[in-house]
């Protein structure tokens, strides 16, 4: 079973996802922001994050980079609501997987958790 690292600032987007996730994947971890996505991405070398981009302390771009700084390799798919392609496309660029529009369609984010395996 993958492990899932889930970033997002708000409690309830990390619970929906968390809910459509359990099943199927294994939940290591939750942050809140950028900064406790890097800490928690070293403490337990998720298989995937899913990371929010508007959040506090460190935004999801700056998280981005400084996990794929420590590797390279790893599975981010972006979560991000409508009306920030522009950030969603700087974050493909940076190395995101993929990404999820937010609210969050149960079907589309097991798709896009899929497509990395």
């Amino acid at each position: 079973m993958e492990n899932v690292l889930i970033v997002d600032d708000a409690a309830f987007m990390r619970l929906n996802l968390k809910n459509i996730l359990k099943d199927d994947y294994k939940i290591v971890g939750e942050a809140e922001n950028g900064q406790e996505a890097v800490e928690m991405y070293q403490e337990h070398s998720p298989d995937i994050v899913t990371m929010d981009i508007t959040m506090p302390v460190m935004d999801g771009i700056e998280a981005i980079k400084a996990i794929l700084d420590i590797d390279p390799n790893a599975n981010i798919i972006v979560c991000s609501a409508m009306g920030q392609q522009k950030i969603v496309i700087q974050a493909i660029e940076l190395g995101a997987k993929d990404f999820i529009v937010k609210p969050f369609k149960k079907d589309r984010v097991k798709e896009a958790i899929a497509k990395l395996g």
